[in-house]
């Protein structure tokens, strides 16, 4: 008899349980969403978060608001993600940074980037080029890897910074490619590819959005892009994959995490319209000719990317010898 009880007592309270959570999900927004973006105001993660953030609110009918918490490479916003209560009303779009790259380059990360989340849907990504001043001798990639062999870890290739996706593009190209190059850490894209059309440097690696007006201005000689597929706004420049490394894939992503446990009804309701918005001819307009290319691909989970782009990064991380506090 108490055994029935028992059984009985606990069905009741999983039942009700079930039943609270798909009145929640129903009611679900009820009130402003904030969308933490972890970097300040005017960055590449801000420019897809605010046309996201639009159309996210116009579908679900409330207000979805951006907050941005920048520092740490992106760690202080997706910190505070993990830590907010799971209900929906406080997302991220989160980067390959947060999500990806950290949990190797930093050697004290506060939150976990797989545990901590709710995966809700990979939104976008952009290539890295690799570019060279237009009238440097270098012309292809082929050139610079004969160079490179020619001469190993004597041509410099400036980034972002150390553990930037630039930074450990170059180390996963000099891996695949067998070469050795200089690294030349710089405080961010500007100053590097100011140096780079200066001629102090010869070479760079960085995220398309950066160097795209230099290339189109006939400034820079892009050499390829890190993209599995041509970029729509580079359709001349080949992909490293087409020029003798068909594995080799490296991108710069933005994607849409929520903290975990957060109930499923309501991370369904969000994975379905982020979906609808990456996939929307809307969305690709609003991110303009920047080279940011829309996810319009959803037969793989986010969370099955991610745990592939972790392993990846965690190479990358090791042969830079990258590493931060």
């Amino acid at each position: 008899m108490r055994t029935f009880k028992f059984h009985f007592y606990s069905f009741f309270l999983i039942a009700a349980w079930l039943f609270s959570v798909s009145c929640f999900a129903q009611n679900y927004p009820n009130k402003p969403i904030k969308l933490i973006v972890p970097f300040p105001p005017g960055g590449p993660t801000d420019i897809v978060a605010r046309p996201l953030a639009q159309m996210l609110g116009d579908d679900l009918k409330q207000q979805v608001f951006v907050d941005n918490r920048g520092g740490a490479g992106g760690s202080v916003g997706a910190d505070l993600v993990a830590k907010s209560t799971p209900d929906g009303y406080t997302i991220m779009l989160g980067t390959v940074g947060t999500h990806a790259i950290n949990g190797s380059l930093y050697k004290q990360l506060p939150y976990d980037m797989t545990k901590d989340f709710t995966p809700i849907g990979l939104v976008a990504s952009a290539p890295v080029v690799i570019v060279v001043p237009a009238n440097d001798k270098i012309k292809t990639l082929a050139d610079l890897i004969r160079e490179a062999k020619l001469k190993p870890d004597t041509i410099a290739f400036g980034t972002a910074g150390n553990g930037s996706p630039g930074h450990l593009t170059g180390a996963l190209f000099e891996t695949v490619a067998k070469i050795k190059l200089k690294h030349i850490p710089y405080k961010g894209s500007a100053p590097a590819v100011t140096d780079l059309i200066g001629g102090q440097i010869p070479l760079m690696f960085d995220p398309i959005q950066s160097v795209l007006p230099h290339i189109q201005s006939g400034k820079l000689r892009a050499l390829a892009v890190t993209s599995k597929i041509r970029s729509s706004v580079l359709p001349n420049v080949p992909t490293v994959a087409e020029s003798g490394f068909p594995q080799f894939e490296s991108t710069a992503w933005w994607a849409v995490f929520a903290p975990a446990k957060i109930p499923e009804p309501v991370a369904q309701i969000l994975s379905k319209e982020v979906e609808k918005i990456a996939t929307s001819a809307s969305f690709k307009e609003r991110l303009g000719n920047i080279g940011v290319q829309p996810n319009t691909q959803f037969r793989e989970s986010l969370g099955t990317f991610q745990t592939r782009e972790i392993a990846k990064w965690a190479i990358a991380v090791r042969d830079s010898g990258a590493s931060l506090d």
